[in-house]
């Protein structure tokens, strides 16, 4: 079969996926929330819990499916760090820009789950470095790598677990208001498992679309899982953060983000660790994806508190700023730019 039509018919199924993993989440969503509501969890909690870990199901499906059956962790790694950078740019531009009002920011997402969320980031980039000083293995070209054992998995795994605690203690402290007096629990669970099957479908089809275009390509599956399945991935978090904006609800929709990108930093990740035993990562290639995630959530945070709303001008901004990345993959993917320079350039030119 020609590259041409090998091109075509994956990109088709990487739409397709996309479609999936949307409907899905769609589904995930609706019932997560419904049962939110009748348990009377405050908006913080819905949003950086229950919906974050909703609607980032399919990253960390994307973590596991990667690893456990095709061997790819660094495909996952990509997709998540990808996934997380999406997130904290592009899903508070879009619900800026489709929201009737500004994005108005609290002072609680500013200075808990924003400055969580950079623990996190240091957190991750701590595990990777302590995988190349005390497991190291031969990398190829000279990159640095290192085995990221179970034990290494725990610490972020611990610090989701403060992360839960810190958001019940809100949920104890919190007053509700009156929800639903009555909700079939059993129709709404058996709704919640089944969108989570159909996720994984959807999952499945973005990460052999990613595999394929770095066969075609002859480059690291690394850069597809960061741009296509990372962007395939995040669709669910940002329909549900700009329908959660469009109602007024700007503490859900931030709120989201941020637990989604915490939630994929500190459980998705070290999952593919506890699941394969030990899992070998390039930190040539994971220690600038980290910054440049760092990056990204400083400056997010210095607009959000800057005048606590996000204008329609700093959306434009952060539009930008994706875009720029995505170029950058795009010339790393192809050897016109070598700020990765552990990173193989293709080796078959496009058709």
């Amino acid at each position: 079969m020609s590259p041409t039509i090998l091109i075509l018919a994956y990109s088709a199924l990487a739409v397709v996926s996309t479609a999936v993993v949307w409907r899905g989440s769609q589904l995930l969503e609706s019932s997560s929330a419904k049962l939110s509501a009748y348990y009377q969890l405050p908006p913080l909690v819905q949003g950086s819990v229950v919906l974050a870990v909703g609607s980032s199901f399919p990253e960390l499906s994307t973590a596991i499916i990667s690893t456990s059956l095709h061997g790819e962790f660094e495909l996952g790694v990509a997709a998540v760090v990808g996934s997380a950078l999406f997130n904290i740019l592009m899903i508070p531009a879009l619900s800026e820009l489709c929201a009737e009002n500004r994005l108005v920011s609290t002072r609680d997402l500013i200075y808990k789950e924003t400055q969580f969320y950079l623990i996190s980031i240091v957190v991750l980039l701590l595990v990777f470095s302590f995988a190349v000083i005390y497991n190291p293995v031969d990398g190829i070209a000279g990159a640095k790598e290192g085995m990221v054992t179970r034990p290494m998995a725990l610490l972020p795994l611990a610090l989701y677990a403060v992360y839960v605690y810190i958001q019940y203690q809100d949920t104890v402290d919190y007053e509700p208001q009156e929800g639903p007096k009555s909700l079939n629990r059993g129709k709404q669970g058996g709704i919640l498992l089944g969108s989570l099957l159909i996720i994984l479908v959807g999952v499945e089809g973005l990460v052999q679309s990613a595999i394929a275009f770095g066969e075609i390509f002859g480059t690291p599956s690394f850069l597809w899982g960061i741009t296509v399945v990372a962007a395939g991935t995040s669709v669910p978090d940002a329909f549900v953060s700009i329908r959660a904006s469009r109602s007024g609800n700007a503490t859900t929709s931030v709120a989201n983000v941020l637990g989604s990108n915490i939630f994929d930093l500190l459980v998705c990740i070290p999952a593919s660790a506890l699941i394969a035993g030990s899992v070998a990562i390039n930190y040539s290639v994971g220690a600038p994806m980290m910054g440049v995630l760092a990056i990204a959530t400083l400056v997010v945070l210095l607009l959000l508190r800057s005048k606590m709303v996000l204008t329609a001008g700093e959306a434009w901004g952060l539009i930008a700023l994706y875009v720029a990345f995505v170029l950058w993959m795009g010339g790393e993917t192809f050897g016109t730019i070598d700020l990765l320079p552990n990173l193989p350039p293709a080796t078959v030119a496009a058709p």
